[in-house]
């Protein structure tokens, strides 16, 4: 079996490189995209800007007493969707397989092509491609696997890239910090460093069973990305256009309360769904058959998010205008479709720190025991925003 090959493509700081391609008179100065209230988080900012410690998920208030001069831009998803499928597009017609992992980052399994043409040499003639035809700064890591790939090209950054020869791969990342293993969040980079860990070498003679204890089953993946193994496989690219969830009812209902609390419940796992799959919606539907199987449905454009607390909010005003016959009803769905790939940092742009925290709290929560985990104590009035943990007996 041939060795693998496995080339991660990340374009730097994706939303302040399209904003200074779109006017060019902010390149160079210190800039920052995300909510423009006090309340604000920052989405992206530029180099010049991280030269002041600003960083990506920070308050929008404290990275303007770290950098006051900076320009602050809501941002503009619409445009940052068009270039990515620009990039996307030169890729899907060079590369023999790749996965799109956000809307800024992709993953290409070139195995085998080093007999024909050479990896490196194919790798970085793309690049100026993109670089070419997109106007649009990007680097890349080459390696054996996903993980090493993606360490390489945090290093290679800004706009270069990094070629780690098979056999050499450990070497490579052994004296790095933790947190640039691929996944390692912002708990788990402090547990490791309360117990001492502060490099990928340390971490990875640490044996796999006392990171099991500390971890659970995330500790055999840390303790295989520490030693440079990663068997994940590239996910062939195919864009969903749609996610919806319908609910028949056994006998039908004239209960609007509790219909409303259905269709907020629908909207919340959608958001989440949204969330896990690093996907976006522009478009909200909401649908109703009657005890007589007519059938209408309403939709409302909507600027991109992920964010449950708007989903929501747009599904019960659609709801509203849609319900006007007063009829016993059958069925209500509720449908996001419009999607674009995008991590989820791009709800900065609309979302409050203290959101942001709720809502990655509530993720976790979903992510360990199942979307319905986490349910509203009460959805029923738009005033309503709290949320009631739902968890199995044991508590976790």
């Amino acid at each position: 079996m041939y060795d693998r090959a496995i080339l991660h493509l990340d374009l730097d700081s994706f939303f302040v490189s399209v904003e200074c391609l779109k006017n060019s008179s902010l390149l160079g100065k210190p800039l920052l995209i995300g909510g423009t209230s006090n309340r604000g988080v920052v989405a992206s900012c530029s180099y010049e800007a991280r030269r002041f410690g600003v960083h990506s998920a920070m308050p929008m208030k404290m990275a303007l007493r770290l950098c006051p001069q900076a320009t602050v831009l809501r941002g503009d998803m619409d445009s940052y969707s068009r270039y990515s499928g620009i990039v996307t597009d030169i890729i899907a017609g060079e590369a023999p397989v790749y996965e799109k992992a956000s809307i800024d980052e992709f993953y290409l399994d070139l195995s085998g092509m080093d007999r024909h043409f050479g990896c490196f040499k194919w790798s970085s003639e793309l690049r100026h491609k993109i670089i070419s035809e997109s106007g649009l700064p990007i680097s890349f890591g080459l390696s054996v696997n996903k993980t090493v790939s993606k360490i390489g090209t945090g290093e290679a950054k800004p706009n270069g890239t990094k070629d780690i020869p098979c056999g050499t791969e450990k070497l490579f990342i052994a004296p790095l910090p933790v947190g640039k293993i691929p996944g390692v969040g912002d708990q788990t980079h402090k547990k490791l460093n309360f117990m001492g860990v502060r490099t990928i070498d340390t971490l990875s003679k640490i044996p796999i069973r006392l990171l099991e204890r500390e971890f659970g089953k995330p500790g055999r993946t840390l303790w295989e990305r520490a030693n440079a193994i990663d068997p994940t496989p590239i996910v062939p690219y195919h864009e969903q256009k749609s996610m919806s969830k319908e609910r028949t009812f056994t006998e039908d209902t004239l209960d609007v309360v509790m219909i409303r609390h259905l269709l907020l419940d629908m909207a919340d796992k959608l958001s989440f769904e949204l969330r896990a799959a690093g996907k976006l919606t522009s478009t909200v539907t909401v649908k109703i058959r009657y005890a007589d199987f007519n059938t209408y449905t309403r939709q409302k454009n909507i600027a991109y998010t992920a964010n449950d607390r708007l989903l929501g909010q747009h599904v019960l005003d659609l709801f509203d205008k849609l319900y006007e016959r007063r009829q016993l009803i059958r069925l209500i769905g509720v449908k996001y479709s419009g999607l674009v790939q995008g991590s989820y940092q791009i709800n900065l742009f609309d979302d409050t720190v203290e959101h942001i925290h709720l809502m990655q709290q509530m993720d976790r929560i979903r992510r360990r025991f199942g979307a319905d985990a986490v349910m509203r104590a009460s959805g029923l009035h738009k005033s309503h925003t709290l949320y009631q943990p739902h968890l199995p007996p044991d508590g976790g």
